[in-house]
């Protein structure tokens, strides 16, 4: 279980921890992977916390971690309805007006989603190998998580993290391998991110290419930046000082 409290967003309950910084500054809001929790950030953002001095926020999506367990099965436009639905509501009940997002994978996909709305008012985006159209090279690896899965031991790892591991990895793992999942793409949403980005992508992550993070400089109206690591699909995990550094780097850029 979570020692974390929980606020309500639309469709349920979800824990948040919100870990206090100074008011001078943009906060942050960090936005987990498609099979990621607060706990699964292993406490990056909290390191990140303390060493910026900024208020820092992380929560569990609907059916991860300890949060509630999504109303429906997630739909092909759960990224998109996340973005436009429950981040804002979010924000709203813990004030942050302006925060700085940082996203891994289908976290980074979020940000990247919200950061373009029109009115999101989003001071900065920190994308760590985000998802930006389906992949072929992308899906071998989702179909590898599924052989784990239904064969191996990651249903009981998560199970570790996670109050129903088949809601979290089902609502995952499903829709990325259904038919409908293979037009799914936000290059024709990118050109409305106008604040700057860093964009973070591992030579060596078996869901995903530099063509999603390429894409995202190719096609943002802001400024952005890439980094690019000999790392996996975790790059705050895989490569954490070189990661970290350039958050940081990024992060004392911003007005």
């Amino acid at each position: 279980m979570s020692d974390l409290p929980t606020l309500a967003v639309p469709g349920g309950r979800v824990e948040v921890d919100d870990v206090p910084g100074r008011d001078d500054r943009a906060p942050l809001l960090f936005l987990h992977e498609g099979l990621g929790s607060v706990a699964l950030w292993r406490g990056w953002h909290r390191r990140v916390a303390e060493a910026t001095g900024r208020r820092t926020v992380a929560y569990s999506r609907l059916g991860h971690g300890w949060s509630d367990p999504p109303p429906a099965p997630r739909a092909v436009d759960f990224m998109h309805e996340e973005a436009a639905t429950v981040l804002p509501a979010l924000r709203a009940a813990l004030g942050l007006a302006a925060p700085v997002l940082v996203g891994h994978s289908d976290g980074a996909s979020i940000a990247l989603l919200h950061a373009a709305a029109p009115s999101s008012g989003v001071a900065g985006t920190v994308v760590l190998a985000p998802h930006v159209f389906t992949e072929e090279f992308g899906l071998v690896g989702v179909r590898a998580a599924r052989d784990a899965y239904d064969h191996g031991d990651l249903r009981t790892r998560m199970a570790r993290r996670h109050r129903d591991p088949d809601a979290a990895f089902r609502n995952w793992n499903d829709v990325w391998l259904s038919d409908g999942f293979l037009d799914w793409d936000l290059r024709p949403d990118l050109p409305g991110i106008t604040c700057p980005v860093l964009a973070v992508q591992g030579t060596d992550d078996p869901y995903g290419t530099l063509a999603h993070v390429e894409a995202v400089r190719d096609r943002a109206s802001g400024p952005v930046e890439l980094l690019v690591l000999d790392c996996g699909h975790a790059p705050h995990l895989d490569a954490p000082e070189a990661t970290t550094g350039a958050v940081l780097a990024f992060l004392a850029t911003l007005p």
